[in-house]
């Protein structure tokens, strides 16, 4: 840190979105967070502190690498950006340098896709970042965690908040992948597609 508690500038900072609490602790939700636990662990980052309603971890992605910020926040989903804006502030991060990782029920399991601006299909944490970056410019991971077949609000929100279904292995096939392709966008060898055109659809 440097004098008076102001933070080092980042190359990137990394938003998990989920919920805190065992609760909801490896539900399809917290996807993002999971990822986070990866990255974290790959990059041998120290143990999170608490800052900007978060756990935060920050360092490098190894000797000479990015120099990165993760944030698991603790403010619940749908005001996550009440954590992601202030800790952008604090780091300095481009607004494309900063990337949400976030499950997405439109997407086949194991689908990802990442992409820089575009709509918020209705994701509650992506509209808490949307108003407190005051922009949707910033970057996503959309990770595929699939949906039931009804679009039923309740049975939707059951299946969003409820653990995984499928066998660990696969499970942890997506985290790893989902790490893969984040470490290949904070080295340079995976460019964020900028969204062009699309819709809302709601969750």
């Amino acid at each position: 840190m440097r004098l008076g508690g102001t933070p080092p500038p980042a190359d990137w900072l990394l938003v998990g979105l989920g919920n805190p609490g065992s609760r909801y602790e490896r539900t399809r939700h917290n996807i993002g967070f999971m990822v986070l636990d990866e990255l974290q662990r790959r990059w041998d980052l120290p143990r999170g502190k608490d800052r900007f309603k978060s756990r935060v971890a920050e360092g490098r992605t190894g000797p000479g690498g990015a120099r990165v910020v993760l944030l698991w926040p603790q403010t619940f989903m749908n005001l996550v950006g009440q954590a992601a804006s202030p800790a952008r502030g604090a780091y300095k991060v481009e607004l494309d340098h900063v990337l949400a990782l976030h499950d997405e029920i439109d997407l086949p399991f194991g689908e990802l896709r990442p992409r820089l601006g575009g709509g918020l299909a209705g994701h509650n944490g992506l509209k808490s970042m949307k108003a407190e970056l005051g922009t949707p410019d910033f970057g996503r991971l959309r990770i595929g965690v699939s949906r039931p077949d009804t679009t039923d609000p309740e049975i939707v929100s059951a299946w969003v908040l409820g653990r995984f279904s499928e066998p660990p292995a696969e499970v942890a096939k997506l985290i790893s992948d989902s790490a893969d392709l984040v470490e290949a966008i904070v080295d340079g060898r995976q460019e964020l597609p900028l969204h062009v055109g699309g819709g809302q659809r709601k969750r």
